[in-house]
């Protein structure tokens, strides 16, 4: 790469980075994790290392140290320091590892200290050499690898580079863990190892040769850093793709469940609301899960409001509708599960007991929709899918929410007010 593509790059990824970092920081803030730490403090520093590495950064640096190249220092320690990071998260979701107390512990005693003793050895031997040329961020390995104590600095950097990425990469091969979002992060990290170990590859040659006085190679060492940005950028996919997704997922299930809201809560009463802006709750770009857990818990407590209301005559005019012969059938769209006909007959009952409720407000002249009429007499219907479990909640809601305006649904409520007499409605 030039130095005029490095810069744009490096700046990139490292706004990138620093990004993800506050997007973390964030959750960290909710949910202050170990792994969360640690993901956080890795976006951190991947940040400060791009900024540092850039042609750009790389001179600024070395103008105010005075020393044209000691940018290299910190790029190099903070590289190895973010490997350090990605090291420890594999670590601590081994679910081998975690199983056995000591032995993770262990683990990550023995590597912090080799990353922490790696990195002490390397400000040592770089405060040793003589850098008083002229910087070239590029090319630093091959333009100083005939000082031999430049030769041991990039030694301990690349070794404990391999032995790292390496080991990371085969952690990442044999660990199997339910949750997909962290064993896409884990399938990524392996293969950002690779491309790391890559830099190696490009490294180790082109050093050697540099080392001899040949500089044949120096362009194979430029190409290098080409293989570790593209691996930071895998790695960074592997810890923010699929939160990223979920992320989404959850804005998306906000706003598909906004028309159930409206039905059970807004129309029914809305100081079962948490706050005033549960009804724009969707539009929050922060703290999405807890906003979905909010309404899903708002929905609830306004489908048990309602369900005084709440008749068998809906959910049965769905289910007679749906077993009735093809032709008479073929007039609405087809029902393709079990759980999408309840989800249907769930959505006819709410809309009705919508009706009933605003009937009875309508006709004891109460003009404030948050005031709550009496009740009819008795406990009311039973809703379909009532005994769900509260892990599936918000997918049941969520089938519901999209009934809500289902060909069925309007059928089942015509048929309804045809038959039901005028004490019923």
């Amino acid at each position: 790469m030039s130095e005029g593509l490095s810069n744009v790059v490096y700046l990139i990824i490292a706004v990138m980075s620093l990004s993800i970092a506050i997007w973390k920081a964030l959750a960290f803030r909710r949910d202050s994790t170990l792994t969360l730490g640690l993901t956080t403090s890795l976006f951190l520093c991947s940040a400060v290392v791009y900024v540092l590495a850039s042609p750009w950064g790389y001179r600024v640096v070395g103008a105010f140290a005075g020393e044209p190249s000691f940018a290299t220092l910190p790029v190099y320690v903070g590289i190895l320091w973010c490997f350090a990071y990605t090291h420890a998260l594999t670590i601590l979701w081994n679910p081998r590892l975690r199983r056995g107390r000591l032995s993770l512990r262990g683990r990550l005693t023995v590597w912090t200290v080799a990353y922490g003793f790696a990195a002490v050895l390397m400000v040592v031997t770089f405060s040793m050499a003589d850098l008083s040329t002229a910087a070239d961020p590029l090319r630093f390995n091959t333009n100083n690898a005939q000082e031999p104590v430049v030769l041991v600095f990039l030694a301990v950097f690349l070794s404990t580079l391999t032995c790292g990425t390496l080991s990371t990469y085969r952690q990442c091969q044999r660990m199997r863990l339910p949750d997909q979002r962290l064993q896409h992060a884990v399938r990524a990290f392996g293969i950002a190892m690779l491309f790391v170990f890559g830099y190696v590859v490009c490294s180790v040659p082109a050093i050697t040769l540099a080392a001899a006085g040949n500089h044949a190679l120096d362009q194979v060492g430029v190409l290098g850093s080409s293989f570790g940005s593209t691996g930071a950028l895998i790695a960074s996919y592997g810890l923010s793709g699929g939160a990223a997704s979920a992320w989404m997922r959850e804005r998306r299930d906000i706003r598909a469940l906004q028309p159930l809201w409206d039905l059970v809560v807004a129309g029914v009463d809305p100081e079962l609301a948490f706050s005033a802006t549960s009804a724009r709750s969707h539009r929050l770009a922060t703290n999405v899960t807890f906003n979905l857990h909010r309404r899903v818990i708002e929905i609830l407590d306004g489908m048990r409001a309602l369900r005084p209301w709440v008749t068998a005559q809906a959910p049965q005019a769905v289910y007679a509708l749906a077993a009735a012969p093809q032709p008479t059938r073929s007039a609405y769209v087809e029902v393709r599960s079990e759980q999408e006909l309840q989800a249907i007959a769930t959505a006819a009952a709410l809309r009705d007991a919508a009706e009933h409720l605003q009937a009875s407000r309508r006709e004891g002249g109460m003009q404030n929709v948050s005031g709550r009429p009496q009740t009819p007499h008795g406990q009311g219907g039973v809703l379909p899918g009532e005994d769900t479990a509260a892990a599936d909640e918000r997918e049941r809601l969520l089938r519901v929410a999209r009934a809500l305006t289902h060909p069925l649904v309007s059928a089942a409520l015509q048929e309804v007010r045809r038959t039901r007499t005028p004490a019923e409605a």
